[in-house]
């Protein structure tokens, strides 16, 4: 770790900044008094938190595709089995040697080494609130809040790592397997690996800090993360250590105050923050536009950059073919290839310039203006919660509580009055997964649920739309194998003798 958080070491981030400068950078050394004065009032410290907000939508580093999580959100996708490349050409995007399974297990690329950067830049971040936000001039409400909010970054970054390059939580089991290293101070010495248990309790040790500090918090903006979206992150914590009581009782907790999106606001390009269903996301101001480093230069279907032009996100047929008719999420997939039904594919945007159609292509995300890559970023929705909720009934036998639930987000997200499943055991949990996985379609969540439930990857059911030029051969990956696992960064590797590589 010496290496990288020799790096991240440095940073503190404020409200006005505007690109991670290396300039900026160098001048404040966290060994120095510098650390302190960010820290020093709660006017101040509000400033870092909003630094720690941003880097969520920020070019973080100089290759194309790392803006800020959504960089993350397209290596999950493009790892799981229900976004496809329709094109048959062999280079698709920077996301081509994910969709194969390569760059996460080469210790040198940047799909290796970006979410080990970037969410312990968070966690140092965070850990320089943490340690002196007790100590600032200001009122005790708002270090509260603000320090609850650090700590929900720290529990959340911690989470998303060890997921990635950790081995998979084991209900019931001892879980001693190498996670990732625990930082709790901001250090650039190199850490040890915990085991995968000892991560997870620190994680909800983390939340649960957070959830009190938060109690009574009333944001400003959804950018913050409140009780509501600490909640939200628990039951998701929950969810992936199989205490499903707890993630029930999280995610119910969590909704509390929102409503699911109406037909309109689903089909309405998933791009305003103002959405009744979104609990945590982030504002895009014009003039805070990623262009090719944004997550909507890659998913979106209408910014007008030749990746978009070319290469439509299709949705796996083997899924698309399980939903009625009347659900409302196939108005967002296009069921042909024609100009009539695959709108908006052959539409002109700017420049007059014509897009590719596809059968299957997805029009879920736009952005607001096809010249540049603006549009707002969600992070955690309320369907999401009620998903959360319906499985952790299913896995923990409470088959009624889990239909009512799942129907509770049928009734809305179905044209007609559908009538509630009959469905009991496996074949609810089957049905609940089944719907999860086009709800949250794009959204980042497809490779992180293949691992927590030890499922496979498998893309080649019959009349698969996966093809052999895009894939180069990877349809299948067994539940468990060590392919599931990314790679420890070779940079990481070379300066810090504690760290223990992935088995290769």
């Amino acid at each position: 770790m010496k290496n990288i958080l020799k790096k991240l070491g440095i940073i503190i981030f404020v409200f006005s900044l505007q690109s991670c400068s290396d300039d900026y950078l160098d001048t404040l050394p966290t060994d120095s008094v510098g650390a302190a004065e960010a820290i020093a009032t709660t006017k101040n410290a509000w400033a870092s938190l909003n630094g720690i907000h941003r880097t969520l939508y920020s070019q973080m580093r100089s290759t194309q595709g790392e803006g800020g999580l959504g960089g993350v959100f397209l290596v999950s996708e493009h790892l799981g089995d229900d976004l496809v490349y329709a094109s048959t050409s062999v280079n698709t995007s920077w996301y081509s040697g994910s969709y194969r399974w390569v760059d996460h297990r080469n210790e040198n690329s940047s799909v290796a080494s970006y979410p080990y950067y970037y969410f312990y830049n968070i966690i140092n971040n965070a850990n320089l609130i943490i340690a002196q936000i007790d100590n600032a001039v200001g009122d005790p409400a708002e270090k509260n809040a603000i320090k609850g909010q650090a700590l929900a970054y720290r529990g959340w970054a911690h989470f998303n790592l060890v997921q990635l390059y950790g081995k998979r939580y084991v209900r019931g089991a001892v879980n001693s397997q190498l996670g990732v290293p625990i930082l709790l101070t901001s250090t650039i010495e190199g850490q040890a690996r915990n085991t995968v248990e000892q991560v997870y309790t620190q994680i909800n040790i983390d939340l649960d800090d957070a959830a009190t500090l938060l109690t009574g918090y009333s944001r400003p903006n959804k950018s913050h993360l409140n009780l509501n979206v600490v909640n939200g992150l628990r039951a998701r914590v929950a969810l992936t250590q199989g205490r499903w009581v707890d993630a029930a009782t999280h995610a119910a907790n969590a909704k509390t105050g929102f409503s699911l999106m109406t037909t309109s606001q689903y089909q309405g390009g998933f791009n305003d923050i103002n959405n009744s269903e979104w609990m945590w996301g982030s504002s895009i101001l014009d003039d805070q536009t990623m262009y090719f480093y944004s997550i909507h230069a890659y998913i979106s279907r209408n910014f007008s950059s030749s990746h978009i032009r070319t290469h439509a996100k299709v949705v796996y047929r083997d899924l698309y073919t399980k939903f009625p008719s009347t659900d409302i999420r196939r108005g967002v997939v296009a069921t042909t290839n024609s100009t009539a039904d695959n709108y908006p594919s052959y539409m002109t945007f700017a420049g007059g310039v014509t897009y590719a159609r596809a059968a299957g292509a997805s029009t879920k995300f736009w952005v607001k203006n096809p010249s540049s890559s603006v549009a707002d970023i969600v992070n955690m929705r309320v369907s999401e919660m009620w998903l959360i909720e319906a499985e952790a009934r299913a896995r923990n036998s409470e088959d009624v509580l889990a239909q009512n639930a799942l129907h509770s987000l049928n009734l809305i997200r179905r044209s007609d009055v559908p009538l509630k499943s009959t469905n009991v055991n496996d074949a609810l949990i089957d049905e609940i997964m089944i719907h999860r996985r086009m709800e949250l379609w794009g959204e980042g969540f497809r490779f992180f649920d293949l691992k927590r439930t030890n499922a496979p990857l498998k893309r080649d059911h019959t009349g698969t739309n996966h093809l052999q030029s895009q894939t180069t051969g990877l349809f299948n990956v067994p539940a468990g194998d060590i392919q599931w696992e990314f790679m420890i960064p070779r940079a990481e590797l070379n300066a810090n003798p504690l760290m223990v590589q992935n088995p290769s």
